[in-house]
């Protein structure tokens, strides 16, 4: 079978489309056929190794696994021993870690769920990091309810396409912060009010929020204290430069959070099958949508993640692997 992978750290250029056997399912995995794939941050991330302690976990000198891709979605091939939930022929979506830049995967049965029959390969395989992140965010860290003024900064990208939709189906009043280019974009996803982010500093504008989530990370604690309400939160699940985030978000936020009634805190997703199938039954019902600003062939692997390393997506960017 055709796969992405990479043996050394690099740019995507260190890209190669090499054959491998197909995989073979243990007893409490399934085998998929992928049609389709996203590109996240975090697939650049690896292949460049950075920030640097990713080496530690993904090997120092070289990876430890070459292969990219988490966000899927296919048909089930096989299934092991041990699998219940899913048989040959249903068609699935979810995050399967690692390897699904490829024509094949193996994956957990808990960390996928069924695809609905009105919603694509390509929509369907846009939605487990982004959207997850998006509303694990905004309603486990953020606590959002209905009423409360929430600023999305990076509201444009993979995880704010999903966030502004969440946060006005949740009812809130949505200020989201993009660049120029983007504005119409981020309105017409939901957002009451937009920011450019290049003519003005959201966080000296007056206005305050009860949610900050922010996906882009390089607001300073001072800036944070002035934009939040007295009780506000700041949900931060971006990172400019490592230096940033444990200065300002992990220290100093840390410190902001103990003295007062405002908090700053990172955050990280996790796969969550109860969660995929929410976001399942919300495309289902045409209540949320993937924004896919490109599609790619698998072969242009590299340049769907050098697009994306650019910061110039609008919404999610999809490896179309194979045909339905």
């Amino acid at each position: 079978m055709n796969v992405i992978e990479h043996q050394r750290y690099g740019s995507p250029a260190v890209l190669t489309l090499a054959k491998v056997p197909k995989p073979v399912p243990k007893a409490d995995e399934v085998l998929i056929k992928v049609y389709a794939a996203a590109a996240n941050p975090k697939d650049w991330r690896k292949l460049r190794a950075k920030p640097f302690f990713l080496r530690f976990s993904e090997g120092l000198f070289q990876p430890k696994q070459a292969l990219l891709g988490a966000d899927i979605a296919g048909c089930v091939e096989a299934v092991g021993s041990h699998v219940t939930q899913f048989k040959v022929g249903d068609d699935v979506f979810g995050d399967v870690g690692v390897g699904g830049f490829a024509d094949y995967v193996c994956s957990p049965e808990a960390s996928i769920v069924h695809k609905p029959a009105n919603v694509s390969f390509e929509v369907a395989a846009a939605v487990p990091v982004a959207a997850l992140t998006a509303l694990q965010g905004l309603r486990d860290y953020g606590q959002l309810q209905a009423g409360q003024h929430v600023l999305i900064n990076g509201a444009s990208g993979g995880i704010g396409s999903y966030a502004v939709q969440l946060a006005k189906l949740f009812g809130a009043e949505v200020t989201g912060v993009c660049s120029s280019p983007k504005i119409e974009f981020v309105r017409n996803l939901g957002a009451d009010h937009v920011i450019d982010y290049k003519k003005s500093d959201v966080t000296r504008r007056g206005q305050r929020y009860d949610l900050v989530f922010d996906l882009v990370g390089n607001m300073s604690v001072a800036g944070y204290k002035r934009v939040l309400s007295p009780k506000g939160r700041a949900v931060v699940a971006g990172f400019s430069t490592l230096s940033h985030m444990l200065t300002h978000v992990m220290l100093l936020g840390s410190l902001l959070s103990r003295k007062n009634r405002q908090t700053v805190a990172p955050m990280l997703s996790t796969v969550k099958q109860e969660d995929l199938l929410y976001m399942a039954q919300l495309l289902e019902q045409g209540k949320i949508s993937s924004v896919i600003d490109r599609c790619y062939s698998l072969e242009d692997t590299a340049q769907a993640l050098t697009y994306l390393e650019q910061g110039r997506a609008r919404g999610k960017l999809i490896i179309q692997v194979a045909k339905a």
